[in-house]
């Protein structure tokens, strides 16, 4: 069996005064096209420090990446089985 690589590019930016950010996941048989995004703003109260709304935007990106590839298996076991698939974290 051959070893497989995936890996997630995290891009963030900053706009209207909210961070985003996307988490793109890149499989090696290029069959996986899933993008989770996140968004995070600063409590007005709170002081400017960029790298914690870097850090919760990616995060969230992160989650629903996730989310979206447990979904994605849950179709795909589906399609092979043709049986409904609860798939649980």
């Amino acid at each position: 069996m051959q070893d497989k690589h995936w890996s997630v590019e995290i891009l963030i930016d900053e706009r209207n005064g909210q961070t985003h950010a996307e988490a793109r996941l890149h499989a090696d048989e290029g069959s996986r096209k899933l993008v989770g995004t996140g968004v995070a703003r600063k409590n007005p109260d709170d002081r400017d420090v960029p790298l914690i709304g870097d850090e919760l935007a990616a995060a969230r990106a992160l989650a629903d990446l996730s989310h979206q590839l447990i979904e994605q298996t849950a179709s795909d076991i589906e399609s092979s089985t043709h049986v409904p698939a609860h798939v649980t974290t």
